[in-house]
């Protein structure tokens, strides 16, 4: 399974199952101690392992390991490593079984292992603690994303002190984080991402002056963003998505000159200040979404003409778009400014621009407003809301995107899936594959609009397929849960040309995408927010939790008021949850 991890390529120890040592021509006559050997055994009881040890289980020598050697995953073997060899003797220094489904718990007896450099253990279904034992090795690498690892990070972790990379991402890790992770001076990458931290970022994490790639994630950290972030001068990567981090930035933060993705969403508070980045001339992704930033967009940004990504959006950004933007067009491929306070007029030369570009939701109020709501890659819906013009687009305009005489008094979307009839009802085809800047109406009964990209799976549809059995439907109805519409971002529906009055809507969910086995697949975590006309009616939504299992159908009743002919059905991802399971970028709202 090919991993990623948002501004990191991914890693693997190369490995090979090739268990006599004796074929590796350097490693002729030389043996694993018979300690090492009894260590192994229990740590593969433990993992749910069943393997031969009638031969020696060293399969390879290797030099020391270099946690900065990125490899692929997906085409290799798993394997024990044997380097470090004297005499007639070698010892295990990495054992690598990534995406074996292992389905037993994280063994005490990897201390045993005394020269033991790299453990990766990632993409599997292991529970239980990390083992305050492991403390004694002298651990250079160390990768346990996906599993379902519960407890503490033990303070004695932070003796490692050998340790240069440390990858806990999605797991269900809870608790304050010890101030012990401080004394991790070597450390060069620490993800723990979607996990349930709570409290503040300790400040003994100012220590980790090494530090290029930090990500905190989809946790529920508290407290004001740390002004030792600015001490990390190395920094190539931070990303705070879906916290309960306080802003504003520090302005410290203007010396972070090195970094190259800046990722963060969901902020609360904050001085509506845009943050100082003018210093961070290397940005290739930038995305400060919902962070409450009321300023206008300074002139600066155009001239960080490395940019691939830039996300603005769900913020209250005022004034005109500015013509230094321009700057960044050469590289670009995808421009969120959606759902902000935006005026003036829509640039021609971004209409022209032939990337992603979303500005919907806008306030633009010029009087040569564009006669088309979608070039197909550049979203305008709704983005006019102050101009009083009958000729323009009513899709451009908030208040009103029906087109025709109010007629309709019901909808049926099969959204993701084709048309189809259930107890008289028919339910419209919804099977466009588009979404990262995306708007389209289907006659004057409704409309779609999508926002967002897949982060390092680009090839991700934005219709999804089931790969579990659907369970709780009907023979009549299983259809309909055979696929679902995915936005990584957020997704809206429109009910056009509704005769006004009192309406039910009715949602349907099945979590469709992970799995319900002992696999890393099913262990994936999805958090998504729903709001009707407007109003939030679903927070932290989790299908699978809510329908007691993944495959398992859930619907969602609410009432809602049609006063203007429109109704509208706006589904958001706000950071949380798994970002890497069963691929990377499979995240967001799915209905």
């Amino acid at each position: 399974m090919t991993r990623f991890s948002d501004g990191v390529v991914p890693f693997l120890f190369l490995c090979a199952l090739v268990w006599s040592c004796s074929e590796t021509v350097h490693c002729r006559n030389q043996t694993l101690p018979q300690s090492e050997v009894e260590a192994l055994k229990k740590i593969w009881a433990k993992l749910g392992k069943h393997w031969d040890f009638t031969v020696n289980p060293c399969n390879r020598i290797s030099g020391p390991v270099d946690p900065r050697d990125y490899y692929y995953i997906g085409d290799l073997l798993p394997n024990v490593t044997c380097a470090t060899c004297q005499a007639n003797t070698c010892h295990v220094t990495s054992i690598s079984l990534s995406g074996q489904n292992l389905t037993g718990s994280l063994p005490d007896e990897l201390s045993n292992l005394t020269f033991l450099q790299a453990i990766d253990l990632s993409f599997n279904y292991l529970n239980g603690i990390i083992p305050a034992a492991w403390a004694s090795t002298p651990l250079i690498y160390l990768d346990l994303g996906a599993n379902r690892i519960t407890g503490r990070i033990p303070n004695e972790l932070g003796r490692i002190t050998t340790l240069q990379n440390l990858h806990l991402e999605s797991n269900l890790i809870e608790g304050p984080l010890p101030q012990s992770l401080g004394n991790l001076t070597s450390l060069w990458l620490l993800n723990l991402a979607s996990n349930n931290f709570t409290g503040t970022l300790p400040e003994s994490l100012g220590n980790l002056k090494n530090i290029t790639y930090f990500t905190i994630g989809g946790n529920p950290i508290t407290g004001k963003i740390p002004s030792f972030i600015g001490n990390w001068t190395q920094l190539d990567t931070l990303e705070m998505q879906g916290t309960s981090l306080e802003g504003p930035f520090p302005p410290i933060f203007s010396t972070l000159q090195n970094i190259t993705y800046l990722v963060v969403s969901d902020l609360k508070g904050g001085d509506g200040k845009f943050p100082p980045l003018q210093n961070m001339t290397h940005l290739y992704k930038l995305v400060l979404r919902n962070m409450s930033i009321t300023d206008e967009l300074p002139a600066y940004i155009g001239n960080m003409t490395i940019f691939r990504y830039l996300d603005l959006s769900f913020n209250a950004l005022t004034g005109q778009i500015p013509d230094s933007l321009k700057g960044i067009l050469s590289g670009l491929i995808y421009l969120f400014l959606n759902n902000n306070k935006l005026t003036g007029a829509i640039p021609d030369w971004m209409l022209k621009s032939g990337i992603h570009i979303d500005i919907s939701y806008n306030s633009f109020n010029a009087p040569n407003a564009p006669c088309y709501c979608s070039t197909g890659i550049v979203n305008m819906v709704s983005s006019y809301s102050s101009i009083d013009d009958n000729s323009m687009k009513p899709c451009l305009r908030r208040n009103n995107p029906c087109s025709g005489v109010p007629k309709n008094s019901n909808l049926f979307i099969n959204c993701g899936g084709h048309k189809i009839t259930i107890d008289k009802n028919e339910y419209q085809e919804d099977m466009d594959n588009q979404g990262a800047s995306y708007y389209n109406s289907y006659g004057d009964k409704w409309a779609l609009s999508s926002t967002g990209y897949f982060t390092y799976n680009e090839s991700q549809p934005y219709v999804a397929k089931n790969v579990s059995p659907i369970s709780g439907a009907s023979n009549a109805t299983t259809e309909l849960y055979t696929t679902a519409r995915l936005s990584p971002i957020s997704l809206t529906y429109y009910g056009l040309c509704l005769l006004n009055g009192n309406y039910t809507v009715r949602l349907h969910f099945v979590e469709i995408i992970f799995t319900n086995d002992k696999t890393y697949s099913a262990v994936g975590r999805r958090f998504f927010d729903v709001s009707i006309q407007g109003e939030w009616v679903l927070r932290d939504f989790n299908i699978a939790k809510e329908a007691n299992g993944t495959g398992r159908v859930t619907i969602q009743n609410f009432s809602a008021m049609v006063n203007s002919n429109t109704l509208e059905i706006h589904l958001q991802w706000a950071g949380k949850g798994t970002r890497n399971i069963p691929s990377y970028g499979v995240h967001g709202p799915l209905i």
